[in-house]
């Protein structure tokens, strides 16, 4: 899993004025809105002794621990400790992690790193969501599978005659005509045509195919760390699918999916647009679900690729320079060495700021090296 990255964690109107507990990169996070609308992310763990905050309550714009009644800003600060006699100051060091936010697509993202602001990578620019007459339907989907498998699978064309064969692709015409990607710093895209299905959908959907049809020709993508677009140019219109993979941890991930499209867009055909994106995420489930090794091999050349894996190989690349640069998280070693005796959170910016605060309740620096093909880099202080 990767740090430092924006993270689109929830859905802006499933965010509100009580405090709400996401799992993000195997930590528990803490989200609620300020009286100004703006939304408050921080790490779910007191400092004092390692209370769930999203299990107490606000006070103004401020989340009071449940256990002994410590409040913390929004910025993370501690400025009450109910237990103190009056004239004794709060510690400086008596806060959390806080997280910067942004509201983007419908989405409440959280930069979950500590580099400041200036080097941040870029959130992803997704134009379909401004374009009008396009029907938006949104909702979450959720795989025992790590992160990068998902990710992957819902970049890989070949896979389509096979898991999809009626929906997507042709399972007597799989081949993959060769296609260019457009790699960048922090994503990549391709137009990939793909041999309709032979048989004609059921219902209304049988409209979408004609008598003799045509290649499809669809456009997929990905944004580091997590975002998958997929649009296929159906015969009556644009289907697209914006998947926003959230990792929960190393066996969990939360899709928080968007479906849009520019046909059948009356209300009433929600109910069957929303069964057919779980339909084909079922299918892909019985496939990604049963993979192994479940985590993504570090080595690119652990796994074999053909010509159609163009995509993934583009995505292992990007991924894999980030690790390098030292922004994984071995949750692993997280685990097996902390997980009894030391809390463990993802730094924040704060973190640069505040001497103090450097060292405070975050796993401890180690010199970096190579990665073993299967493993990640630590959590910790970002390298520049």
């Amino acid at each position: 899993m990767l740090k430092n990255f924006w993270y689109a964690c929830e859905f802006s109107e499933r965010v509100g004025h009580e405090p709400q507990r996401i799992t993000v990169l195997g930590q528990r996070l803490v989200l609620y809105r300020r009286g100004d609308g703006g939304v408050v992310c921080m790490s779910d763990l007191c400092v004092h002794r390692g209370g769930a905050l999203s299990d107490g309550h606000l006070e103004g714009d401020c989340i009071v621990c449940p256990y002994h009644g410590w409040r913390y800003r929004p910025d993370g600060a501690c400025d009450r400790i109910p237990a103190n006699q009056p004239g004794v100051g709060v510690p400086r060091k008596a806060r959390v992690d806080a997280y910067p936010t942004r509201e983007q697509y419908g989405l409440v993202w959280a930069f979950l790193g500590d580099l400041p602001e200036a080097e941040r990578p870029p959130l992803p620019v997704l134009s379909d969501f401004a374009t009008p007459g396009l029907r938006a339907l949104h909702g979450d989907y959720r795989w025992h599978a790590h992160y990068t498998r998902v990710i992957e699978n819902g970049m890989d064309a070949a896979h389509a005659p096979f898991v999809h064969g009626g929906a997507f692709g042709n399972p007597e015409e799989p081949e993959v005509a060769d296609y260019e990607v457009e790699i960048g710093e922090w994503s990549s895209r391709a137009a990939i045509t793909l041999k309709p299905p032979a048989a004609r959908g059921k219902g209304l959907w049988s409209r979408l195919y004609r008598r003799e049809p045509k290649p499809v020709r669809t456009f997929v993508g990905f944004h580091l760390p997590n975002v998958v677009s997929l649009e296929v140019g159906l015969p009556i219109g644009r289907f697209i699918l914006i998947n926003f993979h959230l990792p929960v941890d190393d066996e969990t991930t939360i899709t928080k999916w968007v479906l849009l499209r520019d046909f059948f867009t009356q209300p009433w055909m929600d109910s069957g647009a929303r069964k057919r994106v779980f339909k084909i995420f079922d299918q892909d489930r019985v496939v990604v679900e049963e993979q192994r090794p479940e985590l993504l091999p570090y080595d690119i050349g652990a796994e074999l690729h053909v010509k159609s894996d163009a995509m993934q190989i583009a995505y292992r690349k990007i991924r894999r320079r980030f690790l390098d640069r030292g922004w994984g998280i071995d949750t692993h070693r997280i685990q097996a060495e902390n997980a009894r005796y030391q809390a463990v959170v993802i730094p924040s910016p704060a973190r640069r700021e505040i001497p103090e605060l450097a060292h405070a309740w975050v796993m401890k620096e180690v010199p970096v090296r190579q990665p073993a093909p299967e493993r990640e880099l630590e959590l910790g202080r970002s390298q520049p």
